[in-house]
């Protein structure tokens, strides 16, 4: 069976058990070095740094292996993963919805701050924010979504963030904070606020001129991140109450708020922490 006359049905399956176990399905007869069942002889393979999920190497002897013999590198979405996940979401065109955790980081008062620096100054900054953003989510093994202007967007699976993946984006977002500087002795070098939702959203490949080009989120779920993001203030970690309860946190040194998010007809239970 050609990949172009795959079944959709079979195509939602495969994104869900990919994005739930990180293996690639049986069904689809993949090339062997894409299951699970592989990967400790892939460990063996020299040399670190690899992939955190396939053990694929990207330097060494083995780094050059996995490049030219099996096309296999670093990831866009994470460079601590390899790109079979990018391979797989171009292959299969399609998607599924799972409940995910998704984080947004943006930076507050990003007019004000553009009005006061030169644009070179500026754009330094912003990049600055966007190198320590993102590591924030390499590190606990989530998804980069987007770079937009003031903020970062990103995801946690099971498959790739493990079955606790609320918890493991509240810790990304504490990541977060800390590389902007909070919780720290000196004065925070840029003003952000992180918002986190846990909630069912549409994972798949989007299609752009020249092919499939991206792994994108969809759903409310992603507009509640996002809204809650805007309404955190600075040095503010804002979780819902779906995050809060599926990453099973306590009470102690959080916050609990009431918020009206834009374009919801009632208010929203939230907790909020700082670091």
């Amino acid at each position: 069976m050609s990949k172009s006359n795959i079944p959709e049905s079979l195509i939602k399956n495969a994104w869900h058990t990919y994005l739930t176990t990180g293996n690639m399905p049986l069904s689809l007869r993949a090339p062997w070095f894409e299951y699970k069942t592989f990967r400790p002889l892939v460990k063996l393979l020299p040399r670190s740094p690899r992939c955190r999920i396939c053990y694929f190497p990207f330097e060494g002897i083995g780094g050059y292996l996995s490049r030219n013999l099996l096309k296999i590198e670093a990831s866009k979405l994470n460079p601590y993963m390899c790109n079979l996940c990018e391979r797989f979401a171009t292959e299969y065109h399609g998607g599924v919805e799972l409940e995910i955790s998704i984080m947004f980081v943006a930076v507050r008062g990003s007019t004000t701050m553009a009005e006061k620096l030169s644009p070179e100054a500026f754009s330094k900054k912003i990049n600055r924010f966007y190198r320590a953003a993102t590591e924030a989510f390499h590190r606990k093994n989530g998804l980069m979504e987007k770079l937009l202007g003031d903020e970062v967007a990103g995801f946690f699976v099971p498959g790739f963030a493990g079955p606790k993946h609320a918890r493991v984006a509240v810790e990304a977002g504490k990541l977060a904070l800390k590389a902007m500087g909070y919780g720290g002795y000196s004065k925070p070098w840029i003003p952000v606020g992180v918002g986190i939702h846990t909630g069912i959203a549409h994972i798949g490949s989007v299609e752009a001129d020249g092919g499939v080009s991206n792994i994108s989120i969809l759903g409310d779920s992603v507009n509640i991140a996002a809204r809650l993001t805007s309404l955190a203030g600075t040095g503010e970690l804002l979780i819902s109450k779906a995050t809060w309860k599926a990453a099973e946190l306590k009470k102690e040194g959080m916050e609990p708020r009431r918020l009206k998010l834009r374009g919801k007809s009632e208010e929203v239970d939230v907790w909020v922490t700082t670091i």
